[in-house]
């Protein structure tokens, strides 16, 4: 049976809705956002093969984002989840995997979580805020990969020391020139990924 993998992709949160409205007003925006961009995450199953089960879902309201949405319609996958699933969070979706999993039992068992670029206390998380402990997540996964580059325009890399110390046991990788990791390729994690066993 194909290695199941989970990507929950980022997405934007705001205080209040007027914080929304200027971020629709003032967001840089260029023509690649109308024909879409092809990115690492989108192409993963064709870089890992047949071995591999990549889903990929579009998350409730990504531009506004709200934790109790992303809950719920996160909990309408887990029918379709299995045992030692790998699981990738991406900017704002590796802060909801963290708070979700801090605060609830995933029902299948996790082989191992990848967090790319995750915020941890910035004040644009909105509901998407962090609890005290990150104990319970850090329990339900025997191994969590912590992603940053140090060149991150959107999250600051002082992040990835904060994620550090609420997840001592955590690995850390660290790059100089990937950015918040929207890429066209990202060949050092697909290579990761297959050599996760």
């Amino acid at each position: 049976m194909p290695q199941q993998i989970l990507i929950i992709r980022g997405g934007d949160a705001h205080k209040t809705n007027e914080d929304y409205l200027d971020f629709l007003r003032t967001r840089n925006f260029e023509k690649e956002d109308l024909v879409g961009r092809k990115k690492w995450a989108s192409i993963l199953q064709k870089d890992l093969g047949s071995n591999y089960e990549v889903l990929l879902p579009g998350m409730p309201c990504s531009c506004n984002a709200k934790y109790i949405n992303w809950k719920i319609w996160f909990e309408r996958f887990f029918p379709f989840l299995r045992d030692n699933i790998i699981l990738i969070g991406s900017s704002l979706g590796a802060t909801f995997l963290a708070k979700y999993l801090s605060e609830n039992t995933l029902p299948v068992k996790i082989k191992v979580v990848f967090m790319l670029a995750g915020p941890y206390d910035s004040e644009y998380l909105g509901d998407f805020s962090l609890p005290e402990s990150l104990e319970k997540f850090s329990t339900q996964c025997p191994k969590i990969f912590l992603y940053h580059s140090k060149d991150d325009p959107i999250v600051p890399f002082t992040e990835l020391e904060k994620y550090s110390k609420a997840l001592p046991k955590a690995e850390k990788v660290i790059f100089k020139d990937k950015g918040h990791f929207a890429l066209k390729e990202f060949p050092e994690f697909v290579e990761k990924l297959k050599s996760i066993k």
